[in-house]
């Protein structure tokens, strides 16, 4: 392999949009921070002198921080992602290093109200990279949009129970410092990376081995969750000593990992497409914010695109597709020019793609899903921020294991939602 194509494979591996969903699901492996609020609050309950009534109120805090995602999501549209990136480390490190600067009384007693304000902020840095993965990732994927935000969410999910593994294997006899791994460890992940997770720009084509790396990627998860599940099991029957548990949290890392191997694939080792595919693959990502539409001067817009274009045409090989669809468009060009299509102005977009947020507030699909999730949302989050006082109530004083099991049935529902939200679309 010479240098210049040595040079070309790199620079197509750092432009994979499959590189950019991989460093997103290992973003979202540590971003579920609240996920762990039932494994944290027995701690600041029993060193701050709390009640339940203080704790709920920590745990309302908590909620807030992880449910203000329009910020964020605003943000998106102003700043670099990085710079996104970057706001949500710094709130996450100085909101839950406060946390743990309290909690293991490296400060004086400070009142409920700052650590209020330290859980929230912490809790707020998570919404931000929940929205960096995200939107990077729903804009890469355009046509596969309820895997991808299944399988991210799910691995949001799960990052309670990676974490508690990685915990495990720390075994600190303070158990303050799991707060101060919460603080360090998703900041250290996202800076890492935070420069590769982004929108690509004309590399968002679907690709035939697109099937067979999702097929992959949902075996990954599966594994993954069966091995944490298997994991906990052996550790609540069995005694394990802290080798076995770097044994087993070595494996976990690495099934993690696993993924990559995606990008490295199609960077690496696929054969370079043709030059003609790959010119009429950008030529079609120039017009991929309208997608299935046109915008004739930048001004009109030619809404008659959809109707005119076959069904079985997403199912043609990506050559033959976009030869048929630069054909159609050629066609419509040419009847709107000579006055037999109508071309009219669009008040907003279609459903199913992108939306501003003030768009996005005139819809009624909008509006139904947000007061269901307002309305569903709230009786999962009280069991999950009450969980560490249920289970002390109950007798046990490990509820790290709780924690995992919901993580691990959240990451399956998640997933399993996407997959089958998809199939049923399509």
């Amino acid at each position: 392999m010479t240098k210049q194509r040595l040079h070309d494979r790199f620079k197509a591996f750092f432009n994979d949009r499959w590189l950019v969903f991989v460093c997103a699901m290992w973003i979202q492996s540590c971003a579920g921070i609240g996920y762990l609020f039932g494994s944290i609050s027995p701690v600041i309950k029993s060193t701050m002198g709390y009640n339940q009534r203080q704790v709920a109120i920590l745990g309302v805090a908590k909620d807030l921080g992880d449910s203000i995602g329009f910020v964020p999501g605003s943000l998106c549209e102003i700043f670099p992602i990085w710079a996104i990136s970057l706001i949500g480390v710094v709130q996450n490190f100085v909101g839950y290093g406060l946390v743990w600067l309290i909690v293991a009384q490296k400060v004086p007693a400070l009142p409920l109200w700052v650590l209020c304000v330290a859980i929230f902020v912490g809790t707020n840095g998570e919404t931000y990279f929940n929205t960096v993965a995200l939107v990077s990732c729903v804009q890469n994927f355009p046509k596969n949009r309820g895997p991808v935000v299944g399988i991210l969410k799910g691995f949001a999910g799960l990052s309670g129970a990676i974490l508690t593994q990685i915990y495990a294997m720390i075994n600190s006899p303070n158990e303050a410092s799991l707060i101060f791994m919460i603080a360090v460890g998703p900041s250290m992940v996202v800076i890492a990376i935070m420069f590769v997770v982004r929108p690509v720009r004309g590399h968002r084509q679907a690709r035939s081995s697109d099937n067979s790396s999702f097929l992959f990627t949902y075996s990954v998860c599966l594994i993954l969750a069966a091995y944490l599940l298997g994991v906990l099991i052996v550790e609540d029957l069995v005694n394990l000593n802290q080798t076995l548990l770097t044994v087993l949290v070595a494996v976990l890392i690495i099934l993690v990992l696993l993924p990559i191997t995606i990008p490295v694939l199609l960077a690496f080792y696929s054969e370079p497409r043709h030059p003609v595919e790959e010119n009429l693959l950008h030529e079609t990502d120039k017009q991929e914010p309208s997608k299935s539409e046109l915008q004739i001067g930048g001004s009109f817009i030619l809404s008659e695109m959809e109707d005119e274009k076959p069904s079985e045409m997403d199912l043609l090989q990506p050559t033959e597709r976009h030869r048929r669809i630069a054909h159609l468009q050629a066609k419509l060009f040419q009847a709107a020019a000579e006055g037999a299509v109508r071309i009219k102005r669009r008040k907003g977009p279609r459903r199913g793609e992108d939306f501003t947020l003030m768009q996005a507030l005139r819809k009624a699909d909008f509006l139904l899903m947000f007061f269901s999730l307002v309305l569903a949302s709230g009786s999962g989050l009280t069991v999950i921020d009450n969980l560490g006082q249920i289970c002390q109530s109950l007798g046990y004083n490990d509820t790290s294991i709780f924690v995992s099991m919901i993580s691990i049935w959240n990451f399956l529902g998640r997933v399993g939602g996407g997959y089958f939200s998809e199939a049923i679309i399509r």
